[in-house]
Order: C-alpha cells, then sequence, then structure tokens
C-alpha cells in the first residue's frame, strides 16, 4: 500500500476541482526539480524530438503551463500543457468537474478555462533551457468569431515557447468545436494552422474525439496525411456513457478514465488502420499501468498520455509505468519502444 493510497480518503473529501487547484500549488515547489535519468530503452524519437520515454502528462492537468517542470521531474518523458485559448476566460459554470470513483473515471466540463496564451507564454519563455519537452495544447475562445483564426493566432503565439503544438478540436465542451474535425473543415483549418506555424515552426499534433464515425476516421486521417501534420492523438474524452456506478454518472460533459480505455483503444486501431502507418499515433485515454501502455505501443501508438488516472493512482505513477514498460520490452525481446510500436497491429 502507497501513501498515497492511504491518504486519499482525504483527499477525496476536497471537491474535485478545490483539489486540483491545491495539487497545482502544492507541485511548484518541485518546478526546479531536474526530471530523472529514465532507462534508455524507453528512449523514443517523434517528429524530430527525443523523447525520453514515451509516457507523458495529457493536457488539461497543467491548464496554464504553471508547473510543466514538476511533472517531468515526477517522471514523466514529456508534459502538455493547455488548452490554451488567445484570451483568458472563466469557462464554464462551477461544479465541472467530477470524480465518479466507483468507475475509476472523470466527468468534467470545464470549457477552456484559462488565463490566456500571453500569461502562459511568460512562465513557458521563463523556463527556457531547461531541459525536457513541453508542448502547448491550443484552442479557440467560446466566442471567438473566427475559429480558426484563433487557432492561427494561438500558433503564432505559442510557437516560440512549445516543443510541438497540439490543435485540441475535440472538446465536447465548448459548442461545435468539434464540428472542425469534418473533412472540409478541416482541411480549411489546417491550411491556416500550417500557415501561421511557418518552415521553421514546432511540429504540429492533432487531438481527435472517440466519438466519430468510421467514414470520419478515414477523412479525417486523409486531411491530416495531406497537410502534413505530425502525429494525432487519439483520443480525447467521450461524451457517450458507457455502464457506470457512480452517482455523479449522470453530469454532462465529457467521460475519461477507466471506462475509455475500451473505446479508445478501438479508436487507436482504426486510426491506425485509416493512415496505414503512415501518420504517427498518440494514445490517451483509460491508461493506467505498464501493461496498458504496453498494448497501445504494440497496437501503434509511439507515445502515450496520462491524466484521469492520476487522481486514483498518485503523482508517481508515470515512474512506475515507466519501469514496468522497460521490464515488458526487455522480456519480449525489444532493444527500445519504438521496435514495438504496431508490433501487434
Amino acid at each position: 500500500m502507497t501513501t498515497f493510497t492511504l491518504i486519499r480518503p482525504l483527499l477525496f473529501r476536497i471537491e474535485a476541482e478545490r483539489a486540483h487547484r491545491l495539487t497545482i500549488q502544492g507541485l511548484k515547489a518541485l518546478n526546479r526539480t531536474a526530471p530523472p535519468r529514465p532507462d534508455p530503452i524507453l528512449a523514443t524519437r517523434l517528429a524530430g524530438l527525443d523523447f525520453p520515454t514515451p509516457i507523458g502528462l495529457a493536457a488539461g492537468v497543467d491548464k496554464d503551463g504553471e508547473v510543466p517542470d514538476a511533472f517531468l521531474a515526477l517522471g514523466f518523458g514529456f508534459a502538455e500543457v493547455g488548452t490554451l485559448t488567445p484570451l483568458p476566460q472563466a469557462g464554464n459554470p462551477k461544479p465541472r468537474l467530477f470524480r465518479l470513483a466507483e468507475d475509476r473515471a472523470v466527468i468534467n466540463r470545464m470549457g477552456f478555462n484559462n488565463g490566456g496564451q500571453a500569461a502562459a507564454h511568460a512562465r513557458l519563455a521563463a523556463r527556457a533551457g531547461r531541459p525536457g519537452i513541453v508542448g502547448v495544447n491550443i484552442g479557440a475562445n467560446k466566442d471567438a468569431a473566427d475559429r480558426i483564426a484563433d487557432y492561427a493566432a494561438g500558433v503564432r503565439a505559442m510557437a516560440g515557447v512549445a516543443s510541438y503544438l497540439t490543435v485540441n478540436i475535440s472538446s465536447p465542451n465548448t459548442p461545435g468545436l468539434r464540428a472542425l474535425q469534418e473533412a472540409a473543415a478541416l482541411d480549411d483549418l489546417l491550411a491556416g494552422v500550417m500557415e501561421a506555424r511557418g518552415a521553421d515552426g514546432p511540429p504540429i499534433f492533432l487531438k481527435v474525439a472517440p466519438d466519430l464515425a468510421p467514414a470520419d476516421i478515414d477523412a479525417l486521417s486523409r486531411v491530416a496525411i495531406d497537410r502534413a501534420v505530425d502525429a494525432l492523438i487519439v483520443s480525447n474524452t467521450t461524451i457517450s456513457r458507457p455502464a457506470l456506478k457512480s452517482a455523479n454518472a449522470g453530469e454532462a460533459g465529457g467521460l475519461s478514465g477507466a471506462p475509455l480505455k475500451d473505446l479508445a483503444a478501438e479508436r487507436l486501431g482504426d486510426f491506425r488502420k485509416a493512415t496505414g502507418g503512415a501518420l504517427p499515433l498518440i494514445a490517451a485515454g483509460g491508461i493506467a499501468s505498464a501493461g496498458d501502455a504496453y498494448a497501445r505501443i504494440r497496437a501503434g501508438a509511439s507515445l502515450v498520455q496520462l491524466y484521469s488516472a492520476l487522481v486514483y493512482e498518485g503523482p508517481f505513477l508515470a515512474r512506475r509505468i515507466a519501469t514496468g514498460l522497460a521490464t515488458l520490452l526487455r522480456r519480449d525481446g525489444f532493444a527500445s519502444a519504438a521496435e514495438a510500436v504496431g508490433a501487434s497491429a
């Protein structure tokens, strides 16, 4: 039994969003700590970036880029901050974050609450020269008259402080945002994003929803390949509701955590098939163990991302997964994590 397991019941007595905020404040003490040296077998190269491990922090945890280095110090191979919008916005009314403890899940309807790109840029610029890959997830303001222009502005604003940029068009909590996943709209969006990025900007990743029909997956994949996206993140939270036991199961918003595992894994397979391996994939959704991470890598993911599992497994989960993943790779005779990508696909 870990220390976190002992204190978790006390943490769960605190309202979810307040507990999250306290966690970010507490991590500031770690934000100048050097990251650990992971097992070399875990080193992974994607989009010209050298990831010390394939285990990353998903967007939504450190929305304003306050403590990315603290998460790297906890054993994450990379940290993705955001979602950040051009202008600050308060997000949706509270309460908007709910634990589903019996289901080891979370429902959120945060609504891209953040302090805006300018404030985050200043924080990330202050870490210039520090080691570690820090991606920036960008979105559009809820009331934007031209959402494509918002994404282009986000690329221009954040490119200088981002190891990579993630275009988030898959949150279910901004009305109409997921319509940008339709082929024609996505093509226009990516054209604007790539023009704003220019020839020397950071890699562009695209984060997609799990709630897509097969035809949508094929069309989205074609556009992403044609527009030279560097990777797809599969996937965001789901608006679907499998059988859930928790009292908060009826709350509106995106569902993440253990109940998303099977759907996210299925979508990873769908995108692997649709892209033919021509586009790197990053897996997110329901990953809570070394076995989960290894299964997604073998199914075609070059990297994986965690979020909701941290609520239930504690802050050292990334380090435990890294240790376990290295053991599994060696057990099966792989010389590197990259060798295992797609081994079961």
